[in-house]
């Protein structure tokens, strides 16, 4: 959570960046919970290896590097320094972040990838979006507008206590877009997520990604969010 809250301050909160970057980590590249090529034919082994171990690689990399040269700043009291390491950490460290939510996002069509959310998540879905195809056609519109790279994300507002459907440019994390705002699930809409096997038709593979969503995970994140906001709204 500090890095969530820190790689989202603008540059003009230099000195709150430097108090939350004390208690930072290094990050570390999580494993992924199936092998390279059991997202086929959906998406290629070889995507997902080179996805996982280059790319989300080397945003670890780069976020631990900057995250030594920001504490190695503010020791030596270098404001400028400080100030130029913002964008790197809020880059590397959203890359890290929002990779380690997607690996979440998928699963195996054996394993039960692709499968409609059900119980309080596919209620809240007809109840905001109308349906659940009305959503993926939501997302996948949004996304493939997206200009640039970015992804779009299925949210939930804790403050509304409603789904909404957000896009973020390159690797920015959802909280940039609203401290109240939880990522269910995200779609890495890079060329890196697909264009080896889809090349420029970013829409098909939109369409395909669908096969292997795990809901479930989804809708645990969604049902802890949700019972959270009830619990407080029962304590004030």
């Amino acid at each position: 959570m500090a890095l969530l809250r820190s790689i989202a301050i603008s540059s003009n909160k230099t000195l709150t960046l430097a108090r939350s970057a004390r208690s930072l980590t290094m990050a570390t590249l999580p494993p992924l919970p199936y092998s390279y090529d059991a997202l086929e034919p959906v998406i290629s082994g070889e995507i997902m290896m080179l996805h996982h171990q280059k790319h989300h690689q080397t945003y670890v990399t780069n976020y631990n590097s900057a995250l030594e040269l920001l504490h190695t700043a503010m020791d030596k009291g270098d404001v400028s320094a400080v100030v130029g390491l913002q964008s790197a950490v809020k880059f590397n460290g959203g890359g890290h972040i929002n990779h380690s939510i997607f690996w979440k996002n998928l699963r195996p069509v054996n394993a039960g990838g692709g499968e409609p959310p059900h119980k309080k998540l596919g209620w809240q879905i007809d109840t905001d979006f109308g349906s659940f195809n009305a959503l993926i056609s939501k997302m996948n519109a949004e996304g493939a507008a997206l200009q640039g790279s970015g992804w779009v994300w299925l949210a939930f507002d804790k403050e509304l206590k409603r789904l909404k459907v957000e896009t973020t440019a390159n690797q920015d994390p959802l909280v940039t877009k609203g401290a109240t705002l939880v990522p269910l699930l995200g779609i890495d809409v890079w060329e890196h997520a697909y264009y080896l096997q889809y090349k420029n038709v970013k829409l098909e593979y939109l369409k395909n990604i669908w096969k292997v969503i795990n809901w479930e995970y989804a809708g645990e994140v969604y049902e802890k969010e949700a019972q959270w906001c009830d619990l407080s709204e029962e304590n004030k």
